[in-house]
Parts: structure tokens; sequence; C-alpha cells
């Protein structure tokens, strides 16, 4: 099974946690081989929050090397844009919810907020395949992730993993109304 590497990044608050463990269940229900690592580091004051997705049978390491990532997933457009650079390796993917949480360079004026022609440019120049996806009648902001899982799954952008894994995945990591609402989000997405 030839390895496949997913890099995921966002800020504090927006889910990505569940994003990932969600993608890593998938992979199991899959018999897929995979490994994962998060980093929290100030989550839970908006800080950046990554995680580090790898299938295949070959890993030494749950940790992805910089330009190496084959889809990256980003639950805002100022984190997509540092992904691009950081880990996206050039003929990869990237996804991302549109959305701004703002930098505070960008709100002290010392910075310019990424825009959606901003990732459109950098990716033609880095040869990276590029994803939007927002859902306007989204009623809690908590679900962006799985908005962006619903556009990964329509896309069967994650090989091996199919929308019946990701939602096996998702019945063992919510229950009640949460995991109907969640569900919900993905199916309008997912298709």
């Amino acid at each position: 099974m030839k390895r496949f590497d997913i890099y995921l990044i966002g800020v504090g608050g927006q889910g990505i946690g569940l994003l990932s463990e969600t993608i890593l269940r998938a992979a199991d229900h899959g018999n897929i081989p995979v490994s994962g690592v998060d980093t929290h580091g100030l989550a839970q004051r908006g800080g950046m929050v990554v995680s580090h997705v790898r299938l295949g049978s070959t890993l030494t390491t749950p940790l992805i090397r910089r330009g190496r990532a084959d889809l990256v997933v980003a639950l805002e457009r100022t984190e997509a844009y540092r992904a691009l650079y950081s880990h996206a390796r050039s003929g990869g993917t990237l996804v991302y919810y549109d959305t701004s949480w703002q930098t505070l360079g960008a709100r002290l004026g010392r910075e310019e907020e990424v825009s959606n022609s901003l990732l459109e440019r950098e990716c033609l120049k880095r040869k990276v395949n590029l994803h939007g996806v927002r859902m306007e009648e989204l009623e809690d902001y908590r679900m962006q992730n799985m908005v962006l899982l619903g556009k990964i799954a329509s896309l069967s952008l994650v090989p091996y993993i199919g929308k019946e894994q990701y939602e096996e995945a998702m019945d063992d990591l919510m229950a009640g109304t949460m995991l109907e609402k969640n569900l919900e989000v993905f199916r309008k997405i997912a298709g």
C-alpha cells in the first residue's frame, strides 16, 4: 500500500482534533495501516493546532516532513496559506474552510489578510490543487470540520477511505444529537 500523508492545521477551538481522529478511525474501519500525532500548543487560546495522519504500511514515524504532505486540510485561510508553504507537496491537494480567524498581525495592520485569490495564485505557482468550501447555513461553527470532511469524502481525496468508513468513525466518536447534527452536515457535502 502506497503511503499517503495528511497534514491538518487550524486554530484552537475549530475541532481539528475531532477531524483528525475521525480520519484515523475511518482508516481503521477500512483496515488501513495508519498512524497520527497531534500538537496542541496554545489551542485553548486560539493558537495553531496541527495534526499529522499517515496511511500506509511502511511508516517509521507519525510526523510528516516539510513539503511532503499529499493532502493539506486547513480550517481557515491563514492556516491554509501557512501549510501551503510548510507542508504541501507539489502536485498535492489543499482543502480549506473558507473563513478567516485574523492573525494579530492582520488585526494590527502589519500584514495582509489571506484572501481566496492569494491562495489561488500561490497554489498555481506551487502546482497544488486547491478546493475551498463553505456552508452558509451552518448553525454551529464548530461543525466546520465536518463540512471539510464532507468535501474530502465527496472528492475521494483520501485513497482507500470511503463515505461509509467516515460515518462509522463518527459513530465511534459521537452520540445522540451531536452525532445526528454532524452526520447531517457531513452528508449535505459528501452527497
